[in-house]
């Protein structure tokens, strides 16, 4: 049974008149954020979960990308009114529409991912990604001659200073004296999808001696991956596994497991006798955050790496060494 998805601006608005078609009233529905479906990053993460879930059920699923904030009510509006269940939407950028529109609609249950919104029939995930950035941060550590690393964030919001402040930390617990320059690429939504500043702020940081750059920024770190790579540098991919995008030049990528969320959100959040409204945090514990080790990039982290950076995670599961989360008080130690 085929689904379409048909997306156009129209005056403002978006048009999904065929996006149900032939589609059963059940199906879930997923909503990626800005910055497109194939952003090799977040949403694409969330793209191959909704694929492999639809591969082991048989199922089906409608989805939807945005183009502007602007299409977020309406788009939301249009799935729960024409009966999808559950609706799976992506990023902390929801959590002033969801809650409203989940009152409206009782009987339809959502996840969103990297937000909290309060509501009988929402279950809100979120990912420790700090403790995912430590580990990158020491493999950095560890990799860098130069002493200095970098990390170039998408938009400047609370939830990616908790990946720089994971990344200094690790950093630092492997090199004390680690210099850690921070950098973002804007203060909009654009930011996320901007790989030309993306670039320019890795190349400025290669320029203050940084070797290794963690891009964490949605599409626009596709331009610091290019970057590096033209540098003959190092980089370090976030979300999905971007190990093969620059195969020698890719360190590890940090990876937040946002296509188990979605399959599992599938699975269980259509149902009411298994749907678990309230908050969800996924981590290291699971492996629902971590890093990458592959054909792409087994050259460039040796066996003694890796020992350390598990001795590491281990401390941090077993609670005997703490990462601070820099979204509990806007402060980073490192």
């Amino acid at each position: 049974m085929k689904f379409a998805t048909l997306t156009k601006a129209i005056a403002g608005g978006v048009a999904l008149s065929a996006v149900l078609t032939g589609a059963a009233l059940a199906d879930p529905a997923l909503i990626y954020d800005l910055g497109g479906k194939f952003d090799k990053s977040f949403n694409e993460a969330a793209y191959n979960g909704a694929e492999a879930w639809k591969a082991e059920t048989g199922g089906n699923y409608l989805d939807l990308e945005l183009q502007n904030d602007a299409q977020r009510e309406q788009a939301l509006r249009r799935f729960a009114s024409q009966g999808a269940n559950p609706i799976v939407v992506m990023s902390f950028m929801w959590e002033s529409v969801l809650g409203p529109l989940a009152a409206e609609f009782p009987d339809t249950n959502f996840v969103v991912i990297d937000a909290v919104v309060d509501a009988p029939n929402v279950q809100s995930i979120l990912f420790d990604e700090h403790t995912g950035s430590f580990l990158v941060g020491a493999l950095a550590a560890m990799k860098s001659e130069s002493g200095t690393v970098g990390f170039v964030g998408g938009m400047d919001v609370p939830l990616i200073h908790k990946f720089f402040c994971g990344y200094a930390q690790g950093a630092k617990a492997v090199n004390a004296d680690a210099t850690v320059i921070e950098n973002y690429t804007g203060t909009t939504p654009a930011a996320w999808n901007d790989p030309v500043t993306a670039g320019e702020l890795a190349r400025a940081a290669a320029d203050q001696g940084a070797d290794v750059v963690f891009a964490a920024a949605g599409g626009s770190g596709l331009g610091v991956l290019q970057t590096m790579a033209d540098l003959g540098k190092y980089s370090i991919g976030v979300d999905s596994n971007q190990n093969y995008l620059h195969p020698g030049s890719v360190l590890t990528s940090m990876l937040k497991r946002v296509d188990n969320a979605v399959i599992k959100a599938f699975n269980e959040a259509g149902d009411d006798a298994t749907f678990t409204p309230g908050l969800t945090t996924l981590g290291l514990d699971g492996d629902f955050v971590g890093y990458a080790v592959d054909e792409h990039n087994q050259d460039l982290i040796t066996e003694e790496m890796i020992s350390q950076v598990e001795a590491l995670k281990a401390q941090i599961v077993s609670g005997e060494i703490e990462v601070h989360d820099y979204t509990t008080d806007s402060s980073c130690p490192a």
